[in-house]
């Protein structure tokens, strides 16, 4: 477990895990008022919550599994990276898969935040890899018999 920096300048408690072992803090949305999301509709929801991560990691914002399957909500370009560098309010880009309007109300969880470790790259140029058993197959090769 890590400890991390947070500003919660919302109305509502600090994010966090449904059950003990839970990968994803729920996020609340932060609003003066309900939004009203038009069928294919996306709009950014503000929460209200600021964070400083270490360097080596990375938030990740996604879905809410109940949200996209009963309402069609779901986190438009999922996963939506915060970088260890931001210090900005972290907002969420909902958009409305479903043939019917949907209200977001204050408070509401819209998505799940999962903290993640990440590595950065020194590219080495090379003119040929070296070969591997599953070599070039791409997009259902594994599938083929």
């Amino acid at each position: 477990m890590i400890q991390l920096k947070i500003v919660n300048k919302s109305k509502h408690p600090l994010p966090e895990y449904a059950t003990k072992y839970s990968a994803g803090l729920d996020l609340r949305a932060n609003l003066s008022e309900p939004v009203l999301l038009k069928p294919l509709e996306r709009k950014l929801i503000p929460t209200g919550i600021f964070i400083e991560l270490p360097e080596g990691f990375e938030a990740q914002i996604r879905p809410r599994s109940g949200l996209a399957l009963k309402k069609g909500i779901t986190v438009l370009n999922t996963p939506g990276t915060i970088d260890a560098d931001y210090r900005g309010e972290i907002g969420v880009i909902l958009i409305n898969l479903s043939a019917d309007a949907f209200e977001v109300a204050d408070g509401e969880r819209i998505c799940q935040m999962v903290i993640a470790q990440h590595a950065q790259v020194n590219w080495q140029a090379v003119d040929t890899l070296e070969d591997s058993e599953r070599g070039a197959g791409g997009f259902g090769h594994t599938g083929k018999k």
